[in-house]
Order: C-alpha cells, then sequence, then structure tokens
C-alpha cells in the first residue's frame, strides 16, 4: 500500500519541464523516478499534460502534471493494497479513465510507475534491473548491444538535415565497456573531421550528436564511414551504421520532402534500399511515415536479410498498433519508449508482443531526457538486443551508460551478438 506520493517540476536536459516523483510504501521503503520527453514524438503517444501558460516556459510547465500526483492519483491509490507493478498499473489507467492518458497526463502517470516500482525494488533489496526482470518472468541473460547517435539533423539539430541521426554500432565489441571506448575513438574522430571540412567546432544536438551542415543524408553517412576508419577501425565488420530516418517529420501529401527532392513512396524505398546497399547499415529506423501503413511491409521485404526495419513512431510502444504492425509485416523491430504508453505493465506487453513475433527489441532514451539510470536497468531486465541512449557526451547520456558499466561490473553478463 502506498503511503505518500509527491512531485515536483523539474528541468530536462533542453532546459524545459518534466517531472520527479516520490513514492512512500507504508513500510517507509520509498522509490524516486525522473520522467523524459521527446522532442520527435509519435502522433499515437501518451499525452504529456503541459500547463499552457504561455507566461510560463512558453507554455510547458508541468505544475499540473505534479498537482495531479498528489491530488487525483494519490486519492486514487489510497487505501488500496497493491502488491505488484500490474496492480498499480491497472489502478492509474482506471484513474486516468482515457485512451490516451490526457486527463491524468502520461507524464504523472509514468512517474507514479516508475517511482513505485523503484520503492518495490528497494523494499525486495533487489538491484532495479532484477525488479525489472522479474516483473515480466525473465531471467537477464545478456547487456544490450550500444547504438550511439554520432551525428544528428531533423526536430534533434534544428532541420539542417532532414534524417534524424546516424548512429554507430560497436559490432564486435565483447563489453559496455569495450563498446564505449571504441565509439569515443570515432567520436573524436568525427569532431576533427566536421572541424577540418565544415570548421565547426563540437556544437551538438539534444541528444549530444555533432550536427555540421550536411549537404544532406549520404553526407552523413559519408562522413561517419571516414569517421570509422579514421578511428581505427572497419566500417561494416568492428563498427556498423544505424540510422533513425524520422521520416514522419518530413511526409507531405503524396510523399516525402527529402532536402529539395519530392518523393513518392517507390523513390523513398528506392532511397533507403540504396543507402543500405552502398553503407554498413543494419538498422533503419522509421524509414517511412507513422501513417504510411501500406508501405511499410515493402520496406520490410526491401530490407529482409540486410538491416532491421525499425518501428518507432509507427508504433509509439502501443500494443495495438504493434499488433497491426505484425498482422500486416510492416517491422521486424520495436523501438520501445515507456513514455510513449505511459506505464511499465503497458511497455511490458508492448515487448511480449514484439517477442512473440520474433521481432528484436531496442530500448530507447529520449530527446528530453534526466539523469536518472532507469532506462538502463530496464535494457537489462527486460533483456534488450540494443540500448539507444543517445551521444557519448552530456550528463543525462551518461548517467546511463555509467548505469550499464556498473552492472556489467556486477553481474558479469556479456554483452548479446549482432546479429544474432
Amino acid at each position: 500500500m502506498i503511503k505518500a506520493l509527491s512531485a515536483q517540476e523539474i528541468l530536462d536536459s533542453r532546459g524545459r519541464p518534466t517531472i520527479e516523483v516520490r513514492c512512500e510504501l507504508m513500510d517507509d521503503f520509498t522509490g524516486i523516478a525522473q520522467v523524459p520527453s521527446g522532442a520527435s514524438t509519435g502522433g499515437a503517444e501518451a499525452v504529456e499534460l503541459r500547463d499552457a501558460d504561455p507566461a510560463r516556459y512558453r507554455g510547458l510547465g508541468c505544475r499540473k502534471a505534479a498537482a495531479n500526483v498528489t491530488g487525483p492519483i494519490m486519492e486514487a491509490l489510497r487505501h488500496r493494497a497493491l502488491s505488484s507493478q500490474q496492480e498499480l498499473d491497472t489502478a492509474l489507467i482506471e484513474a486516468d479513465g482515457t485512451g490516451n492518458k490526457s486527463r491524468l497526463g502520461g507524464n504523472a502517470i509514468l512517474g507514479v510507475s516508475l517511482a513505485f516500482a523503484r520503492a518495490m525494488a528497494s523494499r525486495e533489496h533487489k538491484p532495479l534491473y532484477q525488479y525489472f526482470a522479474e516483473m515480466i518472468g525473465n531471467t537477464p541473460s545478456h547487456l544490450p548491444r550500444l547504438t550511439i547517435n554520432l551525428f544528428s539533423g531533423g526536430k534533434h539539430a534544428g532541420g539542417q538535415v532532414p534524417v534524424q541521426d546516424v548512429l554507430v554500432i560497436p559490432a564486435m565489441a565483447s563489453t559496455i565497456e569495450q563498446g564505449l571506448a571504441q565509439v569515443a575513438a570515432v567520436y573524436e574522430a568525427a569532431a576533427d573531421h566536421i572541424l577540418a571540412r565544415y570548421q565547426m567546432r563540437r556544437l551538438t544536438a539534444d541528444e549530444g550528436g555533432l550536427a555540421p551542415p550536411f549537404a544532406g543524408a549520404r553526407a552523413m553517412f559519408d562522413d561517419a564511414v571516414k569517421a570509422i576508419t579514421s578511428g581505427g577501425f572497419e566500417p561494416g565488420r568492428e563498427i556498423s551504421l544505424a540510422v533513425d530516418v524520422a521520416a514522419s517529420h518530413f511526409a507531405v501529401a503524396g510523399g516525402y520532402q527529402l532536402g529539395n527532392a519530392t518523393l513518392n513512396a517507390d523513390r523513398m524505398l528506392d532511397t533507403i534500399d540504396g543507402w543500405v546497399s552502398d553503407y554498413p547499415l543494419i538498422s533503419v529506423e522509421d524509414g517511412l511515415s507513422e501513417e504510411d501503413w501500406p508501405n511499410w511491409p515493402r520496406l520490410r521485404q526491401r530490407l529482409d536479410g540486410r538491416a532491421l526495419t525499425l518501428g518507432d513512431d509507427l508504433l509509439c510502444t502501443n500494443p495495438s498498433r504493434i499488433r497491426r504492425a505484425i498482422d500486416t509485416g510492416a517491422c521486424d523491430a520495436l523501438l520501445l519508449k515507456v513514455n510513449q504508453i505511459g506505464t511499465l505493465t503497458e511497455a511490458a506487453l508492448a515487448l511480449h508482443l514484439a517477442r512473440d513475433a520474433g521481432w528484436k527489441v531496442t530500448v530507447s532514451a529520449r530527446s528530453g531526457e534526466t539523469e536518472d539510470t532507469w532506462l538502463a536497468d530496464l535494457a537489462v531486465g527486460w533483456s534488450a538486443d540494443q540500448i539507444k541512449v543517445g551521444s557519448i557526451t552530456q550528463s543525462e547520456r551518461l548517467a546511463k551508460y555509467n548505469r550499464l558499466l556498473t552492472i556489467e561490473r556486477e553481474t558479469g553478463l556479456p554483452v548479446v551478438g549482432w546479429p544474432n
């Protein structure tokens, strides 16, 4: 049973408000959690409750969400015996009563869900990743492989190039420690390269990626390959690439506005196919827009056996959309973001659906992050294939990588293979 809930407005890594929630159980065990926030968001995501007061944080304040934690949410949970995460999350969903958590706010609800998990883990005297694992009946067998942001565009970097992120994957690293060291070498080589080529110092985007004025997507890939080589690694063998296209953000009527070119679906598919053929890309995220359902199965067929077809905005960690994608053959990988759906229990259902379909799963942070490290524990506890946190700069990113290093030292678990 919950004794008390409290919440306060804090700032995320972009200097925008989010909330921190504190949950105290009747036996005085306590959990605290901070809630991330996205910039590149899918239309089906749980609603973040904002204050809409233009005189304060341009309307982005979260005082209402914090007040809902101490007010209607606490009232709904008062005197209820909640012995499991599922019971708590079900009560939260019922208290909100909407399909998208718009009454109480997905940010308020998720904060309580996460803080309760932390309190329960403390009560049971176990690390958070173990609590997450037991929540879904899992025994962690590996650590996730790193996918780390190198270059950024799109909504993460002011739109100087439509494609949102190019990531590097230490494909042969056997440990988190080794993977981070390899990516650091590539990042340093990339920083040297953009200084020489673009006369640009290390100005970074929301997630810490470098963001020079690329001429287009192929320039991003070319420069990434150069950085891998300059860092002392073999592209496609030791270090591979992934891309977050985020195509929903440059979709137009009848197609896609990719830079100066307007592409129909066929030409967009050809473009992505060409990228995968010409560069060591092994994962393509949101290659098409979130409502381009007829063409997602075609994309998956084109990439099958060559690169993952990873759904983010298309799926929004939403079980109903995941079921549709499974039925239509739209994807073979899920980008799991808990705040897209709003509770740990619903995110766990999304995970189970993806696993039952034979998909790979990437646990992902958001562009607006905090120094909270629960995401690293979740990726381990839920045996994610990959983890996507951002770049290897900025404390809100590094906190999660450092937590993975600690878990690696404590457990001795190996990093999952790729491809596996």
